[in-house]
């Protein structure tokens, strides 16, 4: 249930406790009034017709007449008046009394029994013998029976309301308590907690209001958690770049100190060992310029507010650059490169950081291929230029979308990546071999990761496959336009 709505019930119960108490002590008093009125009825009627009989007297209404008689029949339940034919008080067994009455009041109700909260009420005339009025009188019974009932059952009733009052007041206190009190301290515990960093168990949320704020603080937790994560993360990442970076940049520098060195006169190199020295000054100096270059492509395509700036291509055409120029390459290493374009229609591309994406991974498949090994390189848009040439498990593993995207494939026969190391092969500077020396290098290390930054600025994706012993394929999905 709904906090809101427990209160409002609670609410409501405390305001019609009240109403309901004053309702039970009216119904209980009318239920009293109503057995008890036929009884007390007959008994006050009995009662005031053996005093009547005293009262017929027309004497009795003179003044100057004793009244010692009637002094007999009053008590502290029966009270009696007596009035003269003009309205006088000439009697009255409660000296209080009014003195006068005027002659609508006196003619009311007589001969009636008027039976009143607090007493029963007769009034009748006394005539002369020549049939005159003589007088008036009034009897009055009290009927304390019922005035001490109703005063006993208000008393019982209160003690009701007071004790109900007490137990509702402390079953909303209990349930506020639990429901609210206690479970807004467990919550402003664990937030401290949390954000002390100490360890936390989550608890129930349940339904209502604070559960829902809850459940949002445990879903905001784990938020923050997880982007704590991926900072930490994120700085591991960038301090392992620096080392490696630093280390990388360390070697090449001391072979141009190295190398410069030597080229001192003093030396008597030869013109052959002073231009081979300054090749290598000049090869260096080249990759650490690459490797620099491959930095700032990184770091600028992490940002999330950097946007490629793309233009309009004619797929055929700009697809069938992409693929050419790789021929050179391959034949110094005695490789097959199988180059083809099957791409149509328009697209929106970033031609320089395209033409980079395809570097990179001819770079990385020439580098991984055997001597007389076999690349393919292709581009293609239509499904019906998948053939033979792509491996068996590519065509078993991926699922192509030829509908919404085109596809860049480089696939390279090899040793192929280990299964539990494909999903590292795009992570900066990661090497699958790590115990490869640096003079094996031929890269920068972040060729991969940068292809991936690259494709996912198209909108597109960047999937790596491979089987051991077989080879591995880089399959890119480049939206149509």
């Amino acid at each position: 249930m709904k906090i809101k709505t427990w209160l409002l019930i609670s609410y409501f119960i405390v305001m019609i406790l009240p109403l309901l108490s004053a309702y039970f002590l009216f119904a209980w008093v009318t239920s009293y009034h109503s057995n008890q009125k036929v009884e007390e009825y007959y008994e006050a009627f009995s009662q005031i017709q053996t005093i009547k009989q005293e009262l017929e007297h027309p004497s009795l209404y003179e003044l100057a007449t004793s009244k010692s008689v009637i002094d007999n029949l009053t008590n502290k339940e029966t009270t009696i008046n007596l009035y003269n034919a003009d309205g006088f008080l000439v009697y009255a067994s409660e000296p209080a009394y009014q003195e006068y009455r005027n002659d609508k009041s006196l003619y009311e109700d007589l001969y009636e029994l008027q039976q009143g909260l607090r007493s029963f009420v007769y009034k009748e005339p006394v005539f002369e013998e020549d049939g005159a009025i003589a007088g008036f009188f009034e009897i009055k019974i009290a009927r304390d029976e019922l005035l001490k009932t109703i005063v006993r059952r208000g008393w019982i009733v209160t003690a009701l309301f007071i004790t109900s009052f007490i137990l509702i007041y402390s079953a909303i206190a209990f349930i506020v308590n639990r429901r609210l009190s206690k479970r807004l301290y467990g919550l402003m515990d664990e937030m401290s907690a949390f954000a002390r960093g100490n360890t936390y168990v989550e608890t129930e949320t349940g339904k209502d209001e604070i559960g829902e704020l809850k459940k949002h603080f445990y879903t905001m937790r784990k938020q923050i958690v997880a982007a704590r994560e991926v900072i930490e993360q994120e700085q591991k990442v960038k301090e392992y770049m620096v080392a490696s970076i630093s280390h990388d940049l360390k070697t090449p520098l001391t072979s141009i100190k190295a190398y410069a060195e030597s080229l001192d006169d003093t030396k008597g190199l030869s013109v052959q060992e002073r231009e081979m020295y300054r090749n290598v000054i000049i090869d260096k100096s080249d990759f650490m310029k690459q490797m620099l270059d491959d930095l700032i492509t990184h770091t600028l395509l992490q940002s999330e507010n950097y946007e490629l700036e793309k233009v309009s291509v004619d797929g055929e055409e700009f697809f069938d650059m992409i693929v050419s120029d790789y021929d050179a390459l391959c034949e110094k290493k005695d490789i097959t490169l199988t180059a083809c374009n099957y791409v149509y229609g328009n697209y929106d591309v970033n031609p320089k950081q395209m033409m980079r994406v395809a570097d990179n991974l001819m770079m990385n498949a020439i580098q991984h291929t055997p001597r007389t090994g076999k690349i393919w390189f292709y581009a293609i848009s239509e499904p019906t230029n998948l053939g033979d040439w792509l491996f068996a498990y590519v065509r078993n593993t991926f699922t192509f979308d030829f509908t919404n995207y085109a596809y860049l494939i480089v696939q390279n026969e090899g040793k192929g990546v280990p299964p539990e190391k494909i999903d590292y092969l795009f992570d900066p500077l990661y090497q699958v071999d790590q115990a490869r020396s640096k003079k094996d290098a031929h890269g920068t290390g972040l060729g991969l990761s940068i292809t991936k930054q690259i494709i996912e600025k198209h909108d597109g994706e960047v999937t790596g496959l491979s089987q051991i012993n077989m080879g591995a394929c880089f399959i890119c999905s480049i939206p149509k336009r």
